[in-house]
């Protein structure tokens, strides 16, 4: 993880064109001589992918074509290799109508005196600008669609992949399944690098939360699982506020302390993904955000958000079961009411 983009430093850089209705790439012969600013752009899409909770590792396959260039790789052939991996693709895009036509942007770059290698697979945007039209009689104002805008800074890239020279094997990436042959797949791992990828901690974030959800919601009445499910929220968030990680084994423990059976029937659930007895460690406060507050939907369309040291916090808000089946929530000492 990137502590601050500021602490990369871009080398060179190149782009080709990936526009599969062309019908083939257009690709530069040179590198970009670029500016602080573009600079800036790289580093900012180079941050923002290493520090995605959606970022897998994944290790290479022998076969992959990517991996034997890495292997190669310096910078005097920078150029030709850069072209290499961009017909990789291209060839996959051509063959699949689904994957987004796109600029590669290839960049060789620094960090902490160790080199490294993104690929940005930049899809193109569609947005509305203008255009002058000059003539004798006077100018002409137009709002055309431009159809080839690249991502911003703050947009996250669909695909990208950032490589490292000195464990050329291994490969940190993030991606988008598209249909390949009629089925939803991770083409940019599977097809173009050709390696196994590992979940990614926000997947495997969720699959536990699905895997605690899905056993609690057989076991319990509807009309308990609001409680059952915010007590749970609670342990998450409780775990994350103390150490920044998700001990599974430990949070099992204390999800389901009265309950065996339940557990053992959760851990089944995760044993599938190897995922009984590890720790998630997310690394953007984005991942862990939902864990933060309660959000509840009441049948009458009365909707409540309450933050998490609120919902602790037995002196300002109470749930009550009323004899009648019905639930009551009691606010407790509001200083004040503002609408909004």
């Amino acid at each position: 993880m990137i502590a601050n983009k500021e602490e990369i430093r871009v080398g060179q850089v190149i782009v080709h064109i990936l526009d599969s209705t062309v019908g083939m790439p257009v690709l530069s012969d040179t590198v970009l001589d670029y500016g602080s600013d573009f600079a800036d752009f790289i580093k900012a899409h180079i941050f923002k992918t290493d520090n995605s909770d959606d970022i897998r590792r994944c290790v290479f396959e022998e076969e992959s074509a990517i991996y034997s260039y890495l292997q190669e790789w310096n910078s005097e052939n920078f150029v030709d290799f850069s072209k290499k991996i961009a017909e990789e693709l291209f060839t996959i895009m051509n063959q699949n109508i689904e994957i987004p036509q796109a600029d590669l942007i290839i960049a060789e770059y620094e960090l902490e005196k160790r080199k490294y290698l993104a690929i940005l697979k930049m899809d193109y945007k569609s947005f509305y600008t203008h255009l002058t039209n000059s003539d004798p009689w006077g100018n002409n104002n137009e709002i055309i669609r431009q159809k080839a805008i690249l991502p911003g800074e703050n947009q996250k890239l669909s695909e990208a992949a950032l490589l490292d020279f000195e464990a050329p094997q291994y490969v940190r990436l993030t991606e988008k399944k598209y249909e390949i042959n009629g089925v939803k797949s991770y083409y940019f791992s599977k097809l173009f690098l050709k390696c196994k990828a590992s979940l990614s901690a926000k997947s495997r974030l969720n699959l536990v939360s699905k895997a605690v959800s899905e056993v609690q919601k057989k076991f319990y009445h509807e009309s308990e699982q609001f409680e059952v499910q915010m007590e749970t929220k609670s342990i998450i968030n409780e775990e994350f506020s103390k150490d920044g990680v998700l001990d599974v084994p430990v949070v099992m423990d204390k999800i389901f302390k009265e309950h065996p059976n339940m557990r053992k029937e959760v851990e089944e659930k995760l044993e599938k993904y190897n995922l009984a007895n590890t720790t998630v460690e997310p690394q953007n406060p984005t991942t862990t955000k939902k864990f933060t507050k309660q959000h509840l939907m009441t049948d009458t369309g009365i909707e409540l958000k309450i933050p998490m040291e609120e919902y602790n916090n037995k002196d300002r808000i109470e749930f009550i079961t009323n004899s009648d089946g019905t639930i009551s929530v009691l606010i407790k000492n509001i200083g004040c009411i503002e609408s909004k």
